[in-house]
């Protein structure tokens, strides 16, 4: 339990905030609720409705007197002096706090043939659509995602009016690189292969005269061959790179 000497061992509520976590001790039980002792310098008021998400009649029925509970701060009003507890987990995202490109991590609830949805610790989960999921084409969802998997995505959209969240796992993902582009990178990197020119083939003729055509001619399937395999080892190391499916 936080301390604050100045106080004689009490927290300001001045320096108390909303979704602050608490631990506080049941001092005592009432019919709207209980009051608890947080260690700060004014006890703290946990109404009925603020004891668990399920709706609880008797506030007997979760807490006794002298129980250490968890709790976090729900209200606080220094000027007031009161000081407002709930025991329900606070959001971990509120909709004044989502923005546009915020990336979130959740868990799959549930899965749709449009999408899945996301619980990220909002009010109500986000729809990450089939055409966010991936940049490659997903023809069934099931072979990317399933519920329970936790997986992470960005915040596409926000409409606080119809309170949902649109999300994109893909804007994560590194985008493909063009083939065109691929096939450019890889040209840029092939050695220069020499190929044999009719002026080649004149030129070596007339060295070695007619008698000497075998030469030549043996020349030439030489030269022919280094670029075949040169143009394979290319291939090859291409192949390599290739990103595997």
């Amino acid at each position: 339990m936080t301390e604050n000497p100045e106080m004689g061992g009490k927290v300001l509520l001045a320096d108390l905030k909303p979704k602050t976590p608490l631990k506080g001790i049941v001092r005592r039980i009432e019919l709207s609720g209980a009051v608890v002792d947080v260690g700060a310098e004014r006890d703290g008021l946990l109404h009925i409705s603020a004891l668990g998400k399920e709706k609880i009649n008797r506030v007997q029925d979760v807490l006794q007197p002298d129980q250490e509970i968890s709790v976090w701060v729900k209200k606080v009003d220094a000027a007031k002096g009161e000081l407002h507890l709930t025991m329900i987990a606070p959001l971990a995202h509120d909709w004044n706090d989502l923005r546009t490109g915020t990336v979130v991590h959740g868990k799959v609830t549930r899965i749709e043939k449009f999408g899945v949805f996301l619980d990220f610790g909002a009010e109500r989960p986000g729809l990450i659509h089939i055409s966010e999921l991936s940049n490659e084409y997903i023809k069934d969802i099931s072979s990317v995602a399933k519920v329970g998997d936790e997986i992470e995505a960005t915040i596409l959209e926000v409409d606080r009016k119809k309170k949902q969240v649109h999300l994109s796992r893909k804007a994560l993902e590194a985008k493909p690189q063009p083939q065109a582009k691929k096939e450019e990178a890889v040209e840029s990197e092939e050695p220069e292969v020499k190929t044999v020119t009719t002026m080649e083939a004149a030129f070596l003729k007339a060295q070695t005269g007619n008698s000497g055509g075998t030469t030549a001619g043996t020349r030439m399937r030489e030269l022919t061959e280094k670029k075949r395999r040169q143009q394979e080892d290319i291939l090859s190391r291409t192949l390599e790179t290739a990103p595997r499916k």
